[in-house]
């Protein structure tokens, strides 16, 4: 049986937002509803989408975690010889794209990113699970596989080498990146596609952010 996509539609009725409750400081702003959508119990609250440009123009877009959001920018982790890293080291301008479908709303950050100190990623590797520190040493993220048969030996050798009481070093070509943003916007879903829209642009000069209201 067909699917009519066309006719996939929820009627959105949550509050609008309220200018006048809106913080002046735009990741302040962020934070807040990150917590709301936390305390909503969103599931992953921290996902979002990451999306670069290739050396010819073109477009990719994934699904990651954000890791840490303050004054610095917006946090996140990877393998630096993927391809999102290759991507960023060629454009560091990026987005983030943030969408709790349970709150009916939508967060959209852009930025310039850069990696993050050493020292920064050092502290977050340790924070990390055995496994997971087992799972980024053993794959060489975005590289031809030959088998999963394969990346599986390789976690297990290194498992069997540190074992769960001796510390994982971190690979050089692990580690973090912060996306610095110049503008974040923040849509509420409301009834009669009359949605709520409120930029929030960087003045970099007075180091304070602008709002404006648009159009749905």
């Amino acid at each position: 049986m067909a699917m009519d996509i066309a006719s996939l539609r929820v009627e959105y009725s949550e509050k609008g937002i309220d200018r006048q409750l809106l913080s002046a400081d735009g990741v302040e702003q962020f934070k807040r509803w990150l917590q709301e959508a936390v305390t909503a119990q969103v599931t992953e609250p921290n996902a979002m989408v990451l999306a670069t440009v290739d050396a010819s123009g073109q477009p990719h877009g994934r699904c990651v975690l954000l890791k840490q959001v303050d004054e610095s920018g917006f946090g996140f982790f990877t393998n630096y010889e993927s391809g999102k890293s290759q991507q960023l080291d060629i454009h560091p301008k990026a987005s983030l794209t943030f969408s709790w479908l349970e709150l009916q709303r939508q967060v959209r950050v852009v930025g310039t990113a850069a990696k993050m100190a050493s020292v920064q990623s050092d502290d977050y590797w340790k924070r990390r699970s055995f496994g997971a520190q087992l799972g980024s040493a053993a794959s060489q993220q975005s590289s031809l596989l030959s088998s999963r048969e394969a990346l599986e030996e390789q976690y297990r050798a290194l498992e069997e080498k540190y074992k769960a009481d001796q510390a994982v070093p971190r690979p050089p070509t692990w580690g973090g990146w912060l996306l610095q943003p110049t503008q974040i916007e923040f849509w509420q879903g409301r009834s009669n596609r009359l949605h709520d829209r409120y930029l929030y642009e960087l003045d970099n000069e007075a180091k304070t952010w602008k709002i404006k209201q648009l159009a749905p």
